[in-house]
């Protein structure tokens, strides 16, 4: 695969700061397909250096002229997807249709709107005798997950961008190579230089050295909660400005009356795809016991249409996880599990094959709110049944967790479905297998994080509010 052997630093690629590499692997049969610098301190201080360089002329491009280069940036994604796609399916090892239907058609739709979005903003208005300006919060240090690489970065940048914001990205060391193509995009796209630039390298170096710097005014973070809480604490004893979408336990709640074959069946493939690596999959479905076991009978015969192999043929459905230690941690769930009294009713932690970072899609009846897979995000293609007696009985279940993002509800109608949803404690629901929408906020309650991103709100983040009084 194609890599540089650099930063992109103030509108050009320069050499790390230092000599420590990363290998890219590929999961699905653990080979190295390229290697990126690992960057430093004194590369984050660079970048930030460049940021704010960059910062004046950037606020104070008109918002019309930002969106449109939002929009450019937008086209050159489109003209480059197959090669964008084909990246993420070698470094993530998401299947080739996915990758490009979900990870890279996603964020070109967000680009899109954000483009429509930052031109049509009202980033000034009269209340009484006063003026409010909305204003750029400044330099912004992004750090993004690999699970969605390209998605995460542009649900970011876009918005940050059309507010005014300049940028620092540190992608995951998973998966730097989207991140690089992502910086030849902006490049191309004619974003003046030191608006955006990009420092790969590890989480505790460049992630850290980003998140503590003095240069940056908002740290926004995608990932796990446990390092949320650190870059939190960081940004506070700074009094500095996060945004962090976090972890998530989210339940599929399928009350009575609903298709309940419909509902299952969307259910699996929800926490399916991506082989299971999204912060807001429905790993959590919870079906009255009435029902109970015909919706365990249909989610073992829907998972067994999801064989897994290598994710560039088109047969295959589910492809492997991330790296070792990911695949570690599910199989490990998956014994736990069953360890607890969850009933195994489909795949198990054995590996299905012999190379690569698969995991055999799994799902557990008989799981009790208590149990580990019910409370802990495993990040995997495990699916938990859970009994429940009324809706009283579901609604406890489903807001028992300390996470919050995400949600769905199945019914007889849309107005019973609502009813459900307006008592859960989660930033999203899905209403009878609703769609995604790129101008929804998206975000979470409690643990699943602070802020939202995409659309209006997302724009929201990136400024911060001056009035004038007259």
């Amino acid at each position: 695969m194609k890599a540089h052997d650099g930063m992109y630093i103030g509108g050009e690629w320069r050499p790390a700061a230092g000599t420590d590499r990363i290998e890219v692997v590929n999961p699905a049969d653990e080979q190295v397909i390229a290697t990126v610098p690992a960057g430093s301190a004194e590369d984050v201080d660079a970048a930030v250096h460049a940021a704010r360089a960059a910062l004046p002329g950037w606020a104070a491009t008109a918002p019309a002229e930002r969106a449109a280069l939002i929009g450019a940036l937008r086209d050159v994604l489109v003209a480059r997807k197959g090669e964008i796609a084909e990246t993420i399916t070698a470094e993530l090892g998401a299947t080739s249709g996915f990758s490009e239907n979900v990870h890279v058609g996603a964020p070109i739709a967000v680009a899109s709107s954000y483009a429509e979005l930052g031109a049509e903003y009202a980033f000034e208005e009269r209340i009484g005798n006063s003026t409010v300006l909305l204003e750029p919060v400044g330099v912004v240090g992004a750090i993004t997950p690999w699970n969605y690489p390209l998605h995460q970065v542009v649900a970011k940048v876009a918005p940050a961008l059309a507010a005014g914001c300049t940028l620092v990205l540190k992608p995951a060391e998973d998966t730097p190579l989207t991140a690089q193509l992502f910086a030849e995009a902006v490049h191309e796209a004619g974003v003046p230089a030191g608006v955006f630039n990009l420092v790969t390298g590890t989480g505790p170096v460049a992630g850290q050295a980003l998140a503590e710097h003095e240069g940056v005014d908002l740290v926004s973070f995608t990932g796990s909660t446990a390092v949320g809480r650190k870059i939190g604490a960081i940004a506070g004893a700074a009094v500095k400005r996060v945004a962090l979408e976090l972890g998530g336990k989210s339940a599929n709640v399928i009350l009575p009356g609903a298709d309940l074959p419909k509902a299952v069946a969307s259910g699996v493939a929800d926490v399916m795809s991506n082989s299971g690596q999204s912060c807001n999959a429905l790993t959590r479905m919870l079906v009255q016991r009435d029902q109970y076991e015909e919706a365990v009978s249909l989610a073992a015969a829907a998972v067994a249409k999801y064989p897994t192999g290598d994710p560039r043929d088109p047969g295959t459905r589910l492809g492997p996880v991330i790296n070792a230690k990911q695949r570690a941690r599910v199989r490990a769930y998956i014994d736990k599990g069953v360890e607890e009294g969850a009933r195994l009713v489909a795949g198990g932690s054995e590996a299905p094959h012999e190379h690569g970072y698969f995991v055999t899609p799994t799902v557990f009846a008989d799981v009790t709110p208590e149990m580990t897979i019910a409370q802990e995000e495993i990040f995997g293609p495990v699916l938990a049944i859970l009994p429940y007696e009324d809706e009283e009985d579901a609604l406890r279940i489903a807001n028992g967790t300390v996470y919050g993002l995400g949600g769905a509800v199945w019914a007889a109608d849309a107005e019973t479905a609502v009813a459900f949803a307006r008592r859960m404690d989660t930033g999203q629901v899905d209403i009878n297998g609703g769609r995604f929408n790129v101008r929804a906020p998206f975000g979470g309650y409690k643990q699943s994080g602070v802020g939202r991103e995409l659309g209006p709100h997302g724009l929201g983040e990136y400024l911060q509010t001056k009035s004038l009084q007259f």
